[in-house]
């Protein structure tokens, strides 16, 4: 899965003032797996910053970065390179080696 094959099977908007980064215009009912396939595992993370939960998940040119809110509703964004790496970076996550699923660990 890339970001451009994940921008071209769903609707994205641009994230004012963060260059590089979209949120999916869709209701926050849509899945990971939905989004991404079943086989994609996302890395989990809990964001000392936020009650939101993280679930992020590498492409070859960029990533997604979902939040899961506490009543069960997800945002998802698309990030192309550049600002997958700075939002990792501003969430404090790092993401090390690549599980045998095909998605990396943290």
């Amino acid at each position: 899965m890339t970001f451009d094959e994940l921008s071209r099977r769903w609707t994205w908007r641009p994230i004012p003032h963060c260059p590089g980064r979209f949120t999916l215009d869709a209701p926050t009912d849509v899945s990971m797996e939905a989004l991404v396939g079943a086989d994609v595992v996302p890395n989990e993370f809990r964001l000392t910053a936020a009650q939101d939960e993280a679930l992020v998940v590498p492409l070859d040119d960029g990533g997604i970065i979902s939040y899961r809110r506490p009543g069960g509703s997800i945002l998802h964004t698309l990030n192309t390179a550049e600002g997958f790496a700075r939002k990792l970076v501003q969430l404090s996550i790092e993401i090390k080696e690549v599980r045998p699923s095909g998605g990396p660990r943290p």
